[in-house]
């Protein structure tokens, strides 16, 4: 099965971020999973799509925040 790939410019342009960010987030490992291919960094559509929705939330304090009822907004 085929899916798209994205690489960092495009990703980040795909999640509203720049390649900056992405290229940071990658180094503390609190960015979207990613391919490392030969010396090539490739986004999965499908793992930006899962870190996006994983950043969904119903309130800005996280004590506050309702997971749940984010997950089934989604």
């Amino acid at each position: 099965m085929s899916t798209v790939k994205f690489d960092t410019a495009e990703a980040a342009n795909y999640i509203g971020k720049s390649a900056s960010w992405l290229n940071k987030t990658r180094l503390n490992g609190t960015g979207p999973v990613y391919l490392k291919i030969g010396g090539s960094v490739r986004y999965d559509r499908r793992d930006l799509d899962a870190f996006l929705a994983g950043a969904r939330r119903t309130a800005v304090y996280d004590h506050a925040n309702d997971n749940a009822r984010a997950a089934r907004a989604a």
